[in-house]
């Protein structure tokens, strides 16, 4: 019961800041006395306080660090222009928020996004970046656990089934990718002929 609650005051943003996998291991982590109250940075102060609380201990001490390392609501945006259908940031999107297909552009469901910032690391063409947004236009704590959980059962139940497809040649994929990087880059770096 105590790992639940202590699960229920984490902002479920699955963003991994805390050393841990997502919210539920870190929560487990609080609970065994493995991890301190302080590591949730998208939680900030708000979370520390709640946990604090649930774990019975002060804050204080801990205060400081968390307001330094607290990271705003956000939610990620494509730069289409730039997105070359990958798939890296839709397999790094722990909540489904980004939707796509093979060798076409993405995009972001800002209602879904946590602002995790998992997809910005493995896109090759960095178009990807950050938009802060309001506290109350941020995805509802229930809301991402829902949508993790959803996006969790759905890798196990294709795992359990075989169903894991593997490219055909996998040398092939990352020519795909590798040139297609280039011809961003490539165009990034060539000035606008209308402008």
């Amino acid at each position: 019961m105590r790992i639940k609650d202590i699960d229920a005051v984490l902002p479920q943003t699955q963003c991994q800041e805390c050393g841990y996998a997502a919210c539920l291991p870190y929560a487990e982590a609080i609970a065994r006395g493995e991890a301190d109250i302080a590591q949730c940075a998208p939680g900030g102060v708000e979370t520390l306080e709640a946990l604090a609380k649930l774990m019975g201990v002060d804050a204080t001490p801990y205060r400081q660090e968390v307001q330094q390392r607290y990271r705003p609501p956000s939610v990620a945006v494509i730069d289409e222009a730039y997105c070359i259908g990958c798939l890296k940031c839709i397999t790094a999107c722990p909540v489904e928020a980004i939707v796509g297909s093979a060798k076409m552009m993405h995009t972001v469901l800002p209602d879904v996004c946590t602002g995790c910032e998992l997809c910005l690391l493995p896109c090759p063409t960095d178009c990807i970046s950050m938009m802060a947004v309001s506290s109350e236009k941020k995805i509802p704590a229930s809301a991402a656990r829902r949508h993790y959980g959803a996006k969790k059962e759905r890798l196990q139940k294709m795992s359990d089934a075989k169903k894991v497809s593997i490219p055909d040649s996998i040398k092939a994929q990352r020519d795909y990718i590798e040139s297609a990087r280039l011809r961003v880059l490539a165009k990034k770096s060539t000035p606008n002929a209308s402008g």
